[in-house]
């Protein structure tokens, strides 16, 4: 059996492939792969570890001779055409769970680096401009007591939710069903996604995306932000229309936003990069060293039950 893991991740994920006598390829640069390497690469492939920064459409789906599993780096898997791939047989699966915390402890550090205006006053101090405490040097928003609105109390929704609790945060959250428990634990309240724009100091984007979220957030929802709110994404970029979010922070309509995705990744607006009011992070999300071999040691699990005739571990129904 031969696997075909499209970029260089965790060690890890080789190892349990090789210990079961599969034989495995890695993508050798450090870069990502081409669509013509990738469609050579994987039309004999029985198993294939992807990223989301591969396209697995119909086109490329309909190239794959042998595959019987797609095993996605991520908790994502917009990347990839989930139902045509299972009608061709081939289970898709994905890595939730692993990435929770340190995907939520990134949505926490981009609040925290808003609301403190960090990156601003790092940047101050290595152009040499501090001279001295003073009374309005770089004033921020302190969360105690702030409302912090959830958009998606998934897995990482709900981490994040419970990690601001402790900065004295209310919670109220948007998602489509209730859910009780975290209400309970938290003492968080569903609302409709107007009431959450209007009424939240923070927003933090947690939902997949999709067909029903792209957009989610569009010119006409952005505006009813407060003109203190901060808004961060750590989901996809493409739930946020990015370039009216841009104009508002230009205009200094919102406080300020951070962004660990982008629209169109690996590209991004350039004029992101123009904004003191803005924190831009390159798509570290589930980044840690415990994360990433997680992630790997559960793409290669996956791999390994599909190939041999065992229910896949996560697989996306």
């Amino acid at each position: 059996m031969k696997v075909f893991i499209t970029s260089k991740i965790s060690s890890v994920a080789k190892a349990l492939l090789v210990k079961e006598g599969i034989t495995v390829k890695e993508y050798p640069k450090n870069k990502t792969i081409s669509r013509d390497e990738l469609i050579n690469s994987t039309k004999n492939a029985d198993g294939i570890i992807s990223l989301l920064t591969e396209k697995f459409d119909k086109d490329l789906i309909d190239k794959l001779q042998n595959c019987k599993v797609i095993a996605n780096y991520a908790v994502g898997y917009n990347n990839i055409d989930v139902d045509y791939a299972k009608s061709k047989g081939i289970v898709v699966t994905n890595t939730p769970d692993v990435l929770t915390d340190a995907t939520a402890e990134i949505a926490v550090s981009l609040i925290l680096a808003c609301s403190r205006r960090i990156v601003e006053s790092d940047n101050f101090m290595r152009e040499k401009k501090f001279v001295g405490w003073e009374p309005k040097l770089f004033q921020g928003i302190q969360l105690t007591n702030k409302t912090l609105g959830i958009v998606g109390a998934g897995r990482i929704g709900q981490a994040t939710a419970r990690r601001m609790k402790g900065f004295g945060c209310k919670i109220i959250y948007y998602n489509k069903s209730k859910k009780v428990e975290f209400e309970k634990e938290l003492n968080a309240k569903k609302v409709t996604l107007e009431k959450l724009l209007k009424t939240s100091d923070v927003i933090s984007i947690h939902v997949p995306l999709n067909k029903q979220t792209k957009n989610l957030l569009d010119k006409e929802k952005l505006d009813m932000l407060k003109p203190t709110a901060i808004l961060v994404n750590t989901a996809r970029g493409e739930i946020v229309e990015e370039k009216y979010l841009i104009k508002l922070l230009k205009q200094n309509k919102i406080f300020s936003a951070g962004f660990d995705v982008y629209t169109n990744e690996p590209n991004y607006n350039k004029e992101l990069l123009k904004l003191k009011n803005a924190v831009l992070l390159p798509h570290i999300g589930s980044a840690t060293f415990e994360t990433r071999d997680s992630m790997a040691k559960l793409v290669a699990k996956n791999v390994i039950n599909v190939l041999n005739g065992k229910p896949a571990l996560t697989p996306i129904t």
